[in-house]
């Protein structure tokens, strides 16, 4: 494992089973640069409608915010995903990389109900294949 140099910009990567707390962690640590995939199937007035067709776009888009906030230098970024296994966090550490940011990966574990109802067989499917955070990238 390679020791990463830290630097005053801070990407938070925040990861957690739907409900777990992870919004509302990222909106605390980074108030004016917390992005999630979910915010692509939000409406300007707040109505959630998700298509599961239409996810990677979701992805994309999220990683593509976080990113014009590193261009503009903003000090506290935090991405609010699901990040049930390792690879999907690889892209942000690039990022991270590339643009000079420290990253800390942390983990919600609370139960505080989804707020986006998630059946509970898909939270079932996340927890299935939930990988333990153990290295660094």
């Amino acid at each position: 494992q390679r020791r990463k140099k830290m630097t005053n910009k801070t990407l938070y990567i925040i990861r957690g089973l739907p409900g777990s707390g992870k919004s509302t962690l990222a909106n605390k640590l980074a108030p004016s640069a917390s992005c999630e995939a979910d915010d692509y199937f939000t409406s300007q007035g707040g109505e959630y409608n998700f298509d599961a067709s239409k996810i990677q776009i979701a992805h994309k888009v999220c990683e593509q915010q976080v990113e014009q906030h590193m261009i503009v230098d903003q000090e506290f970024i935090a991405v609010a995903n699901t990040f049930s296994q390792m690879w999907e966090m690889t892209r942000y550490f690039e990022l991270a990389d590339q643009y000079g940011y420290t990253v800390n990966v942390i983990e919600c574990k609370n139960n505080f109900g989804s707020t986006h109802d998630v059946p509970e067989h898909a939270i079932d499917h996340m927890t299935k294949r939930w990988e333990t955070f153990d290295r660094i990238f």
